[in-house]
């Protein structure tokens, strides 16, 4: 009688080779200073670029001689220019708008959640004020992330762009 599961696929080799990169927008230095931390546990996977604000992420973003991130971790309230502003920003954007844009706030505002799948963000988090839990919550992200990342671009969408020695 044949299986009816097929056999595991193994790992693509660019998947085990490439570190994740990820882009962390928060105005907040030590929510910033935080995510690093937890970041740095899964450094030989993961590689974390920061910005400040929203404007600071774009112009990074925008530059052409820098790696994409392969996702987006986006406060929505900061001074300036707002999450949903970038998010909208990103989306309007041929080079950036296929960029999963995942919100990362303390807001549980139910408003909130819907404009930022509205403005087609790819996940809302509601960011724990338990450290240990938040700790969690970037562990299941960072194992979520490396599993579904594209490893393989479209062609056109400047994703091939080179890397910066500073860039994930």
């Amino acid at each position: 009688m044949p299986a009816l599961v097929s056999p595991p696929q193994s790992p693509d080799p660019a998947q085990e080779t490439r570190r994740l990169c990820i882009l962390l927008i928060d105005d907040s230095a030590p929510d910033r200073l935080i995510a690093q931390e937890v970041f740095a546990e899964y450094s030989d996977q993961v590689g974390v670029m920061t910005a400040e604000s929203g404007a600071d992420a774009l112009a990074k973003m925008r530059h052409s001689g820098v790696r994409l991130p392969d996702v987006v971790l986006l406060d929505i309230n900061m001074p300036g220019m707002t999450g949903f502003e970038v998010l909208q920003a990103m989306k309007a954007d041929p080079r950036l708008h296929l960029i999963p844009v995942v919100m990362l706030t303390t807001s549980g505002n139910e408003q909130d959640i819907q404009r930022a799948y509205t403005l087609h963000a790819s996940s809302y988090l509601t960011k724990s004020m338990d450290f240990w839990h938040f700790v969690e919550q970037i562990e299941s992200f960072v194992r979520f992330w490396l599993t579904t990342r594209l490893t393989h671009w479209p062609e056109g969408r400047g994703r091939e762009d080179t890397i910066r020695p500073s860039a994930c």
